[in-house]
This record gives structure tokens, sequence and C-alpha cells, in this order.
């Protein structure tokens, strides 16, 4: 694996190289992104496709990218623009790309400004408010997540923040009718430790969710768009905004295993199923060949 830096402006973005070790036969080279995941979160996945190049990148302030613009809030359009710069740096073409969660939604913002980046892209569960039948309840679904954050800590935010994404359906009077989740609950620390700097839980990701995508470019972009779904996650958030986001561009949610992180190591915090995610992964990559 090789390591890169580039300077994009504001941001020193770092992204790791990985050679396919039985020849890439052609492929493309396969750049994969997340929010607020790091490039870390992929190494699974990654390790069972030794027929790519694979490229992973740090988001800006996250992992080993530094940033130096004054900002903290991680937005898509930006963040799209560093994605632009490494792919402009590998100078192999149109790429490949997988893009789970916030990346997904920073890989639509991509290929919306940068249509002759990518090839394919498969979007795995992007986190859209927006696309919902009950986007304004989502929304308050969400600030409560926020709010449980600023007002108690990590644990009190992390225990909202899996209510929220646990529950199956529209948000409805029964789902604000609960009692706030124990931390306990979910193995999760009750104490406050003072910090409110957690991109998933604080409000620097707000940008994130309430990207709303040009559905009119994307149509008109010569970029495959493929949204992911893990099939464990029908019904609850993130599978019902890839649901709609697949329906407005025409278009039906691809099935893969296991959930939201699918493809994560088998001995990680949230384990997935890498192997068969990667098998998927190839058979829809393979679909354009």
């Amino acid at each position: 694996m090789e390591t890169h830096s580039i300077d994009t402006g504001g941001a020193d973005i770092v992204y790791d190289i990985a050679d396919a070790t039985n020849g890439a036969d052609g492929h493309s080279p396969l750049v994969m992104i997340g929010q607020p995941m790091d490039a870390s979160g992929f190494r699974a996945l990654a390790s069972y496709l030794p027929d790519r190049v694979v490229v992973t990148y740090d988001p800006r302030g996250l992992g080993r990218s530094t940033r130096s613009d004054g900002e903290v809030t991680n937005t898509p359009t930006v963040q799209a623009e560093d994605v632009h710069a490494v792919i402009t740096a590998l100078d192999a073409g149109p790429v490949d790309l997988f893009a789970s969660s916030g990346g997904a939604v920073t890989a639509l913002a991509l290929v919306t400004a940068h249509p002759g980046d990518v090839r394919t892209l498969v979007a795995h569960e992007p986190p859209l408010v927006g696309v919902l039948p009950d986007a304004e309840r989502a929304e308050r679904a969400l600030a409560a997540v926020h709010e449980a954050y600023d007002s108690r800590g990590f644990g009190a935010g992390m225990a909202a923040f899996i209510m929220m994404t646990s529950w199956r359906g529209e948000f409805t009077d029964d789902y604000f009718a609960q009692p706030a989740p124990d931390p306990a609950m979910f193995g999760l620390p009750a104490d406050d430790d003072g910090s409110r700097d957690d991109p998933l839980l604080s409000q620097r990701s707000i940008a994130i969710t309430a990207y709303r995508p040009d559905i009119d470019a994307l149509a008109a972009t010569p970029t495959r768009i493929v949204i992911g779904v893990g099939e464990e996650s029908e019904g609850i958030f993130t599978g019902r905004t890839s649901a709609a986001i697949a329906q407005q561009l025409g278009t039906e949610a691809v099935v893969f295993p296991s959930h939201h992180g699918g493809f994560a190591a088998e001995d990680s915090g949230y384990p997935g199923k890498p192997e068969a995610f990667a098998h998927r992964l190839r058979e829809v990559l393979d679909e354009r060949e």
C-alpha cells in the first residue's frame, strides 16, 4: 500500500493506494469513501477484492487528513471537491466508486459536479432526510439525537441515535412518545466527558443529512448510479432513504448483504459480512463490463 497526500485548499487530504495482487485485468481503479468513517473502515472489504486497485481516503478533518479552512462542518460539496482532487491525481480515467453512508451523499455531489470522474457509483445507504415522505418528522427525530448529545453527552446521544436508526417505518407519534433511551441498555457510558465534537452525533454533519440531490443532473450524468441497501435495513431510516432516492432516480435499490456497515470486518465493533459484501459489489460493478 502506498500513502499519498494532496493539498486541496484548506485541507491536506491523505489517501492510500493498494495495488491489485491478482492483476487488475483492465478494471478501473475502485475508490472507496465514507463519512464519518476514514480509510481504515474499508480494509476488510478491500482485502476481498484482490483483482482491483483500491483507493481509500480520510475525509478532511478526520483520521490523517487535516484541515486549515477554519471550519468544523462536514459539507458534501466541499468533500466532493476533495475526492475530485484525489481522482484527478490518480490520472487513471473515470474510476469506479463505492461510497458508504455520508460518503454516499458526497459521491452524489461529486458526480453532479464532475460527471466525468466516475464510471459506476455504488452509493450505499445515503442518509438523505429530505427524500423521505415523512421528512419533517425524520428531521425532528434527528434533531432529538443532536439535542441528547448536546445536553447529556456521548452515551445519551448514541442511545438516541440507535433508537432512531433502528425504528421501522415512518416516524409516528408512537416514536416520539417513547422515553429517552437509557445508554446502559446498549452498553454505553452514562457519564458525560464534556466533549461535543463527535462527527456523527454533533451538528457538524448536518449538511450531509440535509443535502438535496439534484435529480435532473444525476439523471443526465454519464455515470451509472446504483443505490445499495443492506438486507437488514429494510424499513429503517437508511433503508428507507435508499429506496426513496432510488425511486426518484427511476431505479430500485440493489440489496447487499448485512446492514448499514455490512462491509465492516467480522472482528470490528459493528461486524458485517465483508467477504459476501465484496462478492456482491464485484457482481454489481461487473454488470457494467
